[in-house]
């Protein structure tokens, strides 16, 4: 399975862009002679990506959009996948398997990776949407990543890789936290100082995305895809994005929430139980404070889930992303409590 959502029907088969050619042939990926069938695979906003059938076997092709899918303007350099396949490479030394192959790439936005089959490499937001919250799959997430972290925190030489400062900013502190101030002026002091906070906070690389739709549940553990948003910054922004998405998936399928929140706490525990490179409490209050302002941002923000279409549950959001917001959660589980009270 490609770095995407493909839990739509795929479209039929395609030419490839011209380029997209030349860029397997340059790399010798396609014959000169070749002229592969790909499929164009849906789910993403942020690029085009495809299934390519070359005579050696299928690999996935990505290629960065300049202007994403959203209704909103929204605009991002294509550099980004420069960083995303550099995270691949850099995350499989900390963890062997835990992000697909690189096969090539390219300056333009382009790079190829090894295609995963679905049969046997499941995405986590489908196994989630169908109610199936295994706490193992979610612990095994939250161990993944803390390793990753620990293997880069303090490190020079990756900080000056990941120098993605601009790009971060573009796709998730403008998108998601200053856009949410916006509309929502009363609370824009602290959504602005949450930004501001994590733009100067420079500790580990990021992944960005740590999202399930991002994620495929394999035979040798959790698969992460899509680090478009990769950058040298705050670890905490992982823990928080991903467990954003285990509170929101409580209004997705509300018959599993009490398992969606125990996968919360799986996740939690076994993050903070590999967290080396600095006092617990600490990173654990950053990611409980930016976690509210994360929530709002899937509801005011540029990029809004596509299941939260019910006013009721969007309200919901709003009012306890608002009060914790003014008055922060210095724990996790104190934002677990707050989300499962109201």
């Amino acid at each position: 399975m490609p770095a995407t959502d493909t839990t739509q029907p795929a479209d039929p088969n395609v030419s490839l862009p011209e380029p997209v050619l030349r860029f397997l042939r340059a790399h010798g990926l396609a014959s000169l002679d070749e002229s592969p069938l790909a499929v164009a695979l849906p789910g993403g906003v942020s690029s085009d990506i495809w299934r390519v059938e070359l005579r050696s076997g299928p690999i996935c092709v990505k290629r960065a959009l300049p202007r994403l899918r959203v209704p909103q303007l929204w605009e991002a350099p294509v550099e980004r996948n420069t960083y995303e396949h550099r995270w691949m490479q850099a995350a499989s030394l900390a963890v062997p398997g835990i992000a697909p192959q690189v096969l090539a790439h390219d300056d333009a936005g382009l790079f190829a990776m090894e295609y995963l089959d679905g049969a046997v490499h499941r995405l986590w937001k489908e196994e989630l949407r169908a109610g199936r919250a295994d706490t193992g799959a979610a612990r095994a997430v939250g161990e993944r990543l803390a390793r990753v972290h620990a293997a880069t925190a303090r490190r020079e030489e990756v900080a000056r890789r990941f120098a993605t400062d601009a790009g971060f900013h573009a796709i998730r502190l403008e998108p998601y936290l200053l856009a949410s101030a916006r509309v929502h002026p009363a609370l824009a002091p602290a959504l602005e100082a949450l930004a501001q906070r994590t733009a100067r906070t420079r500790i580990a690389l990021v992944h960005g995305d740590v999202s399930p739709k991002n994620i495929l549940i394999g035979p040798g553990g959790p698969v992460f895809l899509d680090a478009e948003c990769a950058w040298y910054g705050d670890p905490a922004f992982d823990l928080a994005f991903v467990l954003n998405h285990l509170l929101l998936k409580c209004l997705w399928t509300p018959r599993a929430s009490a398992a969606f929140l125990a996968c919360f706490d799986a996740l939690a525990a076994a993050y903070l139980g590999g967290v080396t490179w600095e006092p617990v409490r600490e990173l654990e209050a950053r990611a409980a404070s930016l976690l509210p302002g994360l929530l709002i941002a899937r509801v005011d923000g540029k990029s809004p889930v596509e299941y939260l279409s019910r006013a009721a549950d969007q309200e919901r959001v709003r009012r306890i992303a608002g009060a914790l917001l003014v008055a922060p959660a210095a724990t996790l589980a104190q934002v677990r409590d707050a989300w499962r009270k109201s």
